[in-house]
């Protein structure tokens, strides 16, 4: 099954939830204020999508209001950082198997909509 993790107000998280809606397929929505990733969810993530830095939304609001933004991390405090807050993550991050897309990329969506079709 397909996750998608976000939140209520994000509206790329809204418009992944809209994408798989259209296309008939179900997914697992996880809300990131709700139920943050837990650490082996998040390195999985990372790992399919080239290290935990293309995860962390440093351009956010968020990483600003934190000062965040202005430092370099490494990567063991980038995982504690984002395993402390959530709401510093990309979203939407969509999971399909050991596989990830973070951000708006409707072409990784499409492809994780069709294998989740093939499998039913």
């Amino acid at each position: 099954m397909i996750q998608l993790f976000g939140t209520a107000k994000c509206g790329g998280t809204r418009a992944a939830e809209r994408f798989f809606a259209e296309r008939g397929v179900k997914i697992h929505r996880v809300d990131l204020k709700v139920k943050p990733m837990a650490k082996g969810e998040l390195q999985a993530v990372a790992k399919a999508n080239g290290g935990l830095s293309s995860l962390f939304d440093k351009d956010g609001a968020r990483a600003k209001d934190k000062g965040l933004h202005l430092l370099s991390l490494t990567d063991e405090r980038l995982l504690t950082i984002l395993l402390d807050d959530a709401l510093l993550l990309r979203t939407p991050i969509v999971r399909s198997g050991s596989q990830a897309a973070v951000g708006m990329a409707e072409s990784r969506w499409k492809a994780f909509a069709q294998e989740e079709k093939e499998r039913r």
